[in-house]
């Protein structure tokens, strides 16, 4: 038994006189030191100390306003009205121009705009069509998001279905829904989407279509290989045992456990379908001109690449910040929902 300790080098006896009693706390033995928090408000607050993941969402928002109102409030001019007295203007923003960089003047350091007497800016400049690129290239961001959205759609309904139903029933069903996937899969789907828009129109639907009718697979496996690991779980079998029916099991107990890969999948998705838009529309089996999407603008600059490099450069750069943004955005939203992650 300890009867002595050591105080400022000295060695004092334990005596009743050195303790204090501390009045008894009643109910901090119940307390809760840590908020509850849902799944979703935790992934949301990890995801916001994401400092990549904030700036792809800061960065995207940014793009989705100006893809909205750009077009409308910030230019007068409409997307494929064409002036042949304005054709080849170089941008001209008057803020940047100070700093010697988009200030109208050609490679010759002459200012286009005061040489050919025109009063307007032109933010992105013209093309040889004397079109205004700043609103095609906004024009250009709203269709490929949308086509993005919508393909992003049809691999939501037809993958999380698909998946869903080959792993709950398994047996003869399953395999024979596998083997169906690993045909669609033997085939490149850059080939499935190119002849699928060489026999029908080329228009927003019909590019949406085409990424349809591949893009839905991986979806397609990753709910499956989820739903094998919940359907044997015991709150399943609980249901089960209590006459849930599988429209139920499903709806109820299993999509919402597999809610976060999902949305995980369809935010890898989005930046693949603006992707292959861009490159449809760039080999010219996309939307066609006078339709704006940032394939076609990069195609139509990169044909005047030599002495109008701007055509090009500005269209392609929207299309890699919108790229990078949404990838950055996935990344985090992967590490905010995976449980793994929680304290790192």
């Amino acid at each position: 038994m300890i009867d002595k300790i050591m105080i400022d080098g000295k060695e004092v006896e334990l005596t009743a006189d050195l303790f204090e009693p501390m009045p008894a706390q009643v109910g901090d033995n119940e307390a809760i030191t840590r908020p509850s928090l849902t799944f979703w408000q935790d992934a949301r607050k990890r995801l916001f100390k994401n400092p990549a993941a904030v700036t792809g969402l800061i960065i995207l928002f940014f793009i989705v306003f100006m893809a909205i109102f750009a077009p409308i409030v910030f230019s007068k001019f409409d997307y494929k009205s064409q002036n042949i007295r304005h054709t080849k203007l170089p941008p001209k923003m008057p803020i940047v121009s100070s700093l010697g960089i988009m200030d109208g003047k050609d490679s010759n350091g002459v200012d286009v705009y005061v040489k050919k007497g025109i009063d307007e800016t032109y933010l992105f400049g013209t093309d040889a069509l004397g079109r205004d690129i700043w609103t095609r290239v906004w024009c250009g961001c709203r269709v490929s998001l949308f086509i993005a959205l919508l393909a992003a759609f049809f691999d939501l309904v037809i993958g999380v279905t698909y998946g869903g139903i080959s792993a709950y029933y398994g047996g003869k069903v399953d395999l024979v829904m596998q083997r169906i996937i690993e045909i669609i899969t033997g085939i490149p789907s850059l080939v499935i989407v190119t002849l699928f828009m060489l026999v029908f129109k080329p228009g927003i639907m019909s590019i949406s279509m085409a990424m349809a009718v591949s893009g839905w697979t991986g979806m397609a496996r990753v709910v499956r290989s989820h739903v094998l690991r919940l359907k044997n779980q015991e709150f399943v079998l609980a249901s089960k045992t209590l006459g849930a029916s599988d429209i139920r099991l499903i709806v109820k107990h299993l999509f919402p456990n597999i809610v976060a890969p999902i949305v995980v999948m369809m935010m890898f998705s989005l930046p693949n379908a603006i992707f292959y838009e861009a490159f449809l529309s760039f080999i010219g089996l996309g939307l066609q001109p006078p339709m704006a999407s940032l394939g076609v603008l990069i195609n139509e600059g990169f044909q005047a690449l030599q002495n109008y490099p701007y055509m090009m450069f500005i269209p392609a750069a929207v299309l890699c910040v919108l790229i990078l943004s949404l990838n950055l955005l996935a990344d985090g939203l992967r590490d905010a929902v995976d449980p793994k992650m929680r304290n790192q």
